[in-house]
């Protein structure tokens, strides 16, 4: 299965970029306007609805539209992994994983990690992924790297961007 992955570092402390990361407000200042996204429900464990933490169980229904060509592109998205979990922050490191339970993919699963260095935190976003068509998806699949490499330079500018005015 092909992966991307992207490293950046954020001038802030680990606790802050965990923070910010951990809302769906977060999801919504980091995605490219390009993207055009549209949050349609978020959902916490126990089913409360647009819990102020995403933490493990949560999911997001989105949907998409790059570019504003094509139809609406519909993603479930599910936290599957917190550490720490809830609002505890970090001391040195920490990630969350979310998986696509429904979408234009076959398979993505993107970890977030947080890596303390002093009062800067390394970003590294991790995307493992199969797309859709079968064998054909497979044999193209690594080339698609290529497409994901705008949008996550773009998330982490705005991240960079969001804690460099603070």
């Amino acid at each position: 299965m092909p992966t991307y992955r992207r490293t950046i570092r954020v001038p802030a402390p680990v606790e802050d970029v965990w923070a910010f990361h951990s809302t769906v407000d977060g999801l919504r200042e980091l995605t490219p306007d390009w993207m055009r996204l549209r949050i349609d429900g978020v959902e916490g464990p126990d089913g409360e609805s647009d819990p102020g933490v995403l933490v493990a169980g949560s999911a997001i229904e989105m949907s998409v539209r790059p570019f504003g060509a094509g139809p609406r592109q519909r993603w479930t998205s599910r936290i599957v992994e917190r550490d720490p979990d809830g609002e505890t922050p970090p001391e040195r490191s920490a990630r969350f994983v979310d998986e696509m339970e429904d979408g234009p993919f076959r398979r993505w699963q993107h970890t977030h990690a947080f890596y303390a260095d002093g009062d800067e935190t390394l970003l590294v976003d991790t995307v493992a992924y199969r797309l859709p068509l079968g064998p054909l998806g497979d044999f193209v699949g690594p080339a698609a790297k290529i497409g994901f490499e705008g949008m996550f330079r773009d998330r982490h500018r705005r991240t960079v961007d969001r804690f460099s005015d603070a």
